[in-house]
């Protein structure tokens, strides 16, 4: 038997306008006191002297959306949580954009910048995506995680 699993890849760059969306539909929930929310940003590095334009991400589908499920379930374990939202790219997203959208809340504030920065630190460390960063003159190379 198959699990599905929420779907957490978003084609291209994630947008203000589903971040804004994702983030209205809990104003009504009166049960939680706090948001935290995390928006992992493309930057124009300079690596030897080139210029960072963009980052092309893939990922084992299958196998990063069950991690990024087993990530979600170890934070809702650790952490008193309401409500938990993480949105990855995949595919090309420009200088200026956002890569990665994780939205936590929950009746207590200081959990929520805990659980942030527990989940965020573990898709760094253990989703299996990966970023090719393309430089000003179309070269590019594999990025490194830091």
């Amino acid at each position: 038997m198959k699990t599905t699993y929420k779907n957490v890849f978003k084609q291209g760059p994630i947008s203000s306008e589903f971040i804004g969306t994702s983030i209205a539909k809990h104003q009504s929930k009166t049960q939680i006191g706090a948001h935290n929310i995390f928006l992992g940003q493309v930057r124009a590095d300079q690596i030897d002297g080139k210029e960072v334009i963009a980052i092309d991400y893939t990922a084992y589908e299958e196998m990063a959306t069950k991690k990024f499920h087993e990530i979600r379930e170890a934070t809702f374990e650790k952490f008193n949580l309401t409500c938990m939202h993480i949105y990855h790219s995949l595919g090309v997203v420009k200088t200026g954009e956002i890569c990665l959208f994780v939205f936590v809340s929950s009746p207590r504030r200081k959990e929520v910048f805990k659980a942030l920065e527990y989940v965020v630190e573990a898709i760094k460390s253990e989703a299996p995506v990966f970023g090719k960063e393309i430089f000003e003159d179309q070269t590019h190379q594999w990025k490194v995680n830091n």
